[in-house]
């Protein structure tokens, strides 16, 4: 009986035929889902006004915006099935990983190594970014191989 973890590889779905590469496909959805949080944070801070802090603002969008993240880079560039719960609970800690990791480096590129704020800021999240593909490749949706039907012991 084949490992339930185990997942045959999924057909290309239209963005992975459109791009041909998951990388790419990857800083596409990586692209939508910033600009998405952008305008969800300017849409929160119209509604909730100006009795409610911006962070809260903030905050709206990335629950909302992290969920569809979810949900396109799953289906669109790593095109995986089963473990849902899971797979999200490990998308939220290498994303907030990928936080942790742009705020202290890039106040280590500023205040220790005193390199200039903003082109700092473009190189430091250029670096997360990839190390977040990578962290979403092997931690929030890894799969096991297939178990090879040679190996089966009985």
């Amino acid at each position: 009986m084949p490992d339930v973890d185990a997942v045959a590889e999924a057909k290309p779905g239209p963005l992975l035929r459109l791009v041909r590469r998951q990388e790419v496909a990857f800083a596409a959805v990586g692209g939508f889902n910033t600009a998405l949080g952008i305008g969800l944070t300017v849409v929160w801070l119209a509604v909730l006004g100006d009795n409610v802090p911006p962070s809260v603002a903030v905050a709206a969008a990335y629950a909302v915006s992290i969920v569809i993240a979810f949900v396109l880079h799953r289906t669109l560039v790593f095109r995986v099935r089963g473990h849902l719960v899971r797979d999200f609970l490990r998308f939220v800690a290498v994303n907030s990983g990928g936080l942790l990791l742009n705020m202290a480096l890039l106040e280590l590129a500023v205040s220790v190594w005193h390199f200039p704020d903003k082109p700092a800021a473009v190189v430091v999240m250029g670096l997360v970014a990839v190390a977040s593909y990578f962290g979403h490749r092997h931690i929030s949706f890894r799969r096991r191989p297939p178990v090879e039907a040679d190996n089966a012991v009985g």
